[in-house]
């Protein structure tokens, strides 16, 4: 049977209850079994584990030949276009630390491929235990903009080494406490303003900032018959910044 992103989400959640189980990871080599009670390596073996799901609910899909690139799985394996499933992982009581996206060659895919801005994320918040129960505290499915966010002297929070931009990294979307920053993108329009002003930022793509943004409205316009209207990064940047908006309501 064909389901949705959307229809995987819900049933999880509601007929098979993934907030109320929990589950362990076993090894086995040679005569020796054990229990794998490293956190770091849950996050991997989430999407391992929603593909068995996947077969074993007789849910149809197909694998992303390409590892380095969302989404995980197509679920409407005539079209790959459409139904896009990324799979995400992370330990509830810690800040996410999953990549979203390689930044220079994301950046260029959404030209050519602008569907993947409508990548649904899957994202398990999950505690592993002393005793290496894995329990899901959390499940999300997200847009990508609803988990990115800016940073201090960058329109999209990055992975930057030795001035080097590499990945596109999550923000914590669900706190809503006085510790927080800055605030996930409300709209795809503002995260794709906020990756064009990236895309001029950042060294290695700056040659390629000016036709940028027409691009890949050409592209989008072609894909959904649909032309968006996108702001300067200049003029919404502030909105993020949800210090400046405290400071300004009081």
């Amino acid at each position: 049977m064909k389901l949705t992103a959307n229809q995987v989400f819900d049933k999880l959640l509601t007929e098979d209850k993934i907030l109320e189980v929990k589950g362990q990871i076993k090894f086995n080599l040679g005569n020796v079994d054990i229990v794998v009670k490293q956190r770091d390596v849950v996050g991997n073996i989430m999407q391992e584990w929603l593909e068995g799901w996947l077969k074993h609910n007789k849910i149809e899909y197909k694998r992303n030949p390409n590892s380095q690139m969302p989404p995980d799985f197509y679920l409407n394996p005539d079209d790959n276009t459409r139904e896009l499933l990324e799979v995400k992982a992370f330990n509830y009581y810690a800040t996410p630390g999953f990549d979203i996206a390689d930044f220079n060659a994301y950046q260029s895919e959404i030209i050519k491929k602008p569907y993947l801005l409508h990548v649904k994320y899957l994202i398990f918040g999950y505690q592993m235990q002393d005793d290496g129960y894995v329990i899901i505290k959390k499940l999300w499915l997200q847009n990508v903009w609803e988990i990115c966010c800016r940073m201090e002297n960058w329109p999209v929070n990055l992975q930057v080494k030795d001035k080097v931009v590499h990945k596109i990294r999550p923000c914590t979307w669900y706190s809503k406490g006085k510790s927080v920053r800055y605030r996930p993108f409300s709209s795809l329009e503002d995260f794709v303003s906020a990756m064009e002003q990236t895309v001029y930022q950042n060294p290695k793509t700056r040659e390629e900032s000016g036709e940028w943004l027409k691009l890949f409205l050409k592209s989008y316009e072609k894909q959904y018959n649909k032309k968006l209207v996108i702001p300067r990064w200049r003029e919404i940047e502030d909105l993020y910044d949800a210090k400046i908006e405290d400071k300004e309501k009081k």
